[in-house]
């Protein structure tokens, strides 16, 4: 049987339209139930994570600072307070770099199953978007479960603060974008993930104004929270939930650049995945 014939059969079997129309959502969900397989994993760090760390640091730290500053901890909150949202932020940037990093190796290096992918009427196009798409839903499920700890810690002091749940998904799909476009560049990722973890997580999670406000470090070493995304959505989180002094100018600041990083991670990602896959 001919190529053409084989190509025209499989054209009765699937709807090439209806591929190219919903694709990346059919990506989405073929990812999402290979995450399935771990998912009491995956609930278990979500809800260890926040217990943990609000409880050592938050409490425990915490209780140390506020007892040295007559009461007032940290930027007028308790430490537990002003440390809260910057761990609601860094939990879900963790989670996108799990679910757009480890995916896109996977894909295009150990099972190459991507490749299987565009071989039919999936696109390039379609495969990054729907790692992306499940990559968000991972980042959602983290902010929500992690908000929820935070609220039963009780220390949300602002009616509006569930929108926080909001700007830390922001960071995350800004940043496992911007992870998933570097992942589909790679060839050899034997130093990579050491990279990552000790010259970019590490000092993200240190220089972001995680632990303590980012004005009192040197000012040599502020410009890593400037190009941060934890940053600007710790800013973004601790305004919502506890009222945070912020000008009109850096609330778009912060906006834009969140939105500009994972604009420019979709675009690149879906570029790089369409170019490889062509190879």
């Amino acid at each position: 049987m001919s190529s053409f014939q084989t190509r025209q059969g499989s054209l009765k079997i699937v709807d090439a339209a209806k591929v190219a129309a919903r694709g990346s959502i059919f990506v989405a969900e073929a990812r999402l139930r290979t995450m399935m397989k771990w998912i009491w994993l995956i609930i278990s760090l979500a809800i260890a994570n926040p217990v943990l760390y609000l409880v050592s640091i938050g409490l425990g730290v915490g209780a140390y600072i506020d007892k040295n500053t007559g009461g007032m901890g940290v930027d007028g909150v308790s430490y537990i307070t002003f440390l809260a949202p910057a761990l609601l932020a860094t939990a879900a940037i963790q989670g996108a770099i799990d679910e757009s990093v480890f995916p896109t190796l996977e894909g295009f290096k150990w099972n190459k199953i991507f490749y299987s992918m565009n071989a039919t009427p999936l696109s390039g196009n379609h495969i990054a978007t729907g790692v992306f798409l499940n990559s968000l839903i991972r980042v959602t499920f983290t902010a929500i479960i992690y908000w929820l700890v935070m609220l039963a810690f009780g220390v949300l002091e602002s009616p509006r603060a569930w929108l926080a749940i909001f700007t830390a998904i922001m960071a995350g799909a800004a940043f496992g974008a911007l992870m998933q476009a570097l992942a589909g560049m790679l060839e050899n990722e034997d130093i990579f993930f050491t990279v990552l973890q000790r010259f970019v997580i590490m000092p993200l999670f240190l220089f972001s104004g995680t632990f303590y406000p980012l004005t009192n470090m040197p000012i040599y070493l502020q410009w890593i929270g400037w190009i941060s995304p934890l940053w600007h959505a710790t800013e973004l989180g601790r305004w919502l939930s506890y009222g945070h002094e912020i000008s009109t100018l850096m609330l778009y600041t912060h906006f834009i650049f969140l939105n500009s990083l994972l604009l420019i991670g979709i675009i690149a990602s879906r570029r790089i995945f369409t170019r490889r896959l062509g190879k």
